[in-house]
């Protein structure tokens, strides 16, 4: 039986307002109120509710396009998030960043494929030449593993012996090309060419992924040499708005048996998640509406940094 070390109720309550905030992206997406394009976490929640639970203030965190999960579990407000999306100026980054390219505090996030690793192992070598003793966590999904600039990434990181640790969430399918037809060989046998030791974990449940990622943390700052955690993880939704090719009846069936809310979610009383939905759900809608709400920027507005920002929030 797993033993959580983070407390049940706060994972489910973070998986749930990723879930909830996804879910309303993709509702209204249609009806214009947000900008650009958009890709969703619906269906990997666990992965950053249990990975980012366990760093200090001090550690990084770096994310790809896939990044509204990853934000929100680092702590990041939804309202602000809506406004990003939308191109308000009560935005993450004053609506100038739209839905792939974040910053705030020690988060920061970007939509080239891959080209977040070497930006991340750059980041954790700075942490080790100023003996910070923080530590980087970037975000890789499995169709980044055909970017060239990845494994130069983790040569470097094992050469330098950078404190970073790779998490790749590897769901199955880049974009919409399954990843069995174009990846050989294994995903930890690629770490481990270059003397990265990885963890392998196919599961959608947050109390195996959250033991995992803090055996894979503590390890990383004992040793201060990158690690690698590898989730098999599914993704319910399409790459990005609507260019889902999967049959409706695979999503259903990933669904019914990989969802980690139902997972987790039967592991807490019906009375606290009949309490803790309405919660989450009013929060996110308040978010929604407050952003709606907000102004857009002008031509001539400078970008405040975040924090200040949202003093008034």
């Amino acid at each position: 039986m797993m033993i959580l070390t983070r407390d049940p109720e706060e994972l489910y309550r973070t998986m749930l307002l990723i879930r909830r905030f996804e879910e309303t992206v993709l509702d209204n997406f249609s009806k214009g109120y947000f900008s650009g394009t958009t890709h969703t976490y619906l269906g990997q929640e666990a992965n950053a509710a249990a990975v980012l639970a366990h760093l200090s203030p001090s550690d990084i965190v770096v994310s790809n396009h896939r990044c509204h999960g990853h934000f929100l579990a680092y702590g990041g407000d939804p309202r602000a998030l809506f406004a990003e999306l939308m191109g308000k100026s009560t935005g993450v980054c004053g609506g100038r960043g739209g839905s792939q390219h974040l910053h705030w505090r020690n988060f920061y996030s970007n939509g080239v494929l891959g080209g977040t690793v070497p930006l991340a192992t750059g980041m954790a070598l700075a942490e080790k030449l100023k003996d910070s003793g923080s530590l980087v966590v970037v975000f890789l999904g499995d169709g980044a593993l055909g970017e060239g600039v990845v494994y130069e990434a983790f040569n470097m990181a094992a050469l330098w012996q950078a404190p970073i640790l790779f998490v790749v969430e590897n769901n199955g399918i880049a974009q919409t090309t399954p990843t069995e037809i174009v990846q050989a060989g294994t995903i930890s046998g690629r770490l481990n060419a270059f003397g990265i030791p990885s963890w392998d974990l196919d599961s959608s449940d947050v109390s195996e992924v959250e033991q995992l990622a803090q055996l894979a943390l503590e390890e990383l700052r004992a040793s201060a040499s990158p690690r690698a955690l590898i989730i098999r993880t599914c993704r319910f939704g399409p790459h990005s708005k609507g260019d889902d090719t999967r049959p409706a009846e695979e999503v259903e069936r990933l669904r019914q048996l990989r969802d980690p809310l139902v997972i987790h979610g039967n592991r807490l009383s019906e009375e606290l998640r009949l309490t803790i939905q309405p919660e989450v759900e009013s929060r996110v809608q308040n978010a929604f509406q407050q952003a709606l709400a907000d102004p857009y920027p002008s031509v001539t507005e400078p970008v405040l940094p975040a924090d200040h920002r949202h003093d008034n929030l």
